[in-house]
């Protein structure tokens, strides 16, 4: 399994619109989902009450080259929904790519 990790800090006033379109069957996943390979995407908040309201996404594919596949057929689209839903976001940071030792 390849596994993409995204950590995103929320504009206040911001978090229903943001967890609407991150979550398992928000609008990115339901992108990555017109492309073979793709496994599913987890969404998770931050528990701390002292600071901005901060996220991670899990999006799990079969194998790297299956995300390579969805870049290539899906690229446009996918830098317009990045576009779209910039203003939802202070920042956004990638931690990694990792892939299952099972």
């Amino acid at each position: 399994m390849y596994v993409i990790l995204w950590e995103f800090v929320v504009r206040l006033g911001k978090v229903d619109g943001f967890v609407a379109a991150y979550k398992n069957d928000g609008a990115w996943a339901q992108l990555f989902a017109q492309s073979d390979g793709y496994l599913g995407t987890e969404l998770l908040s931050s528990t701390g009450t002292h600071q901005e309201p901060t996220f991670i996404t899990i999006d799990r594919w079969q194998t790297a080259e299956d995300f390579t596949r969805f870049q290539e057929q899906f690229g446009a689209e996918y830098r317009a929904l990045d576009t779209q839903l910039e203003g939802l976001t202070l920042r956004e940071r990638k931690l990694g790519t990792f892939t299952s030792e099972d």
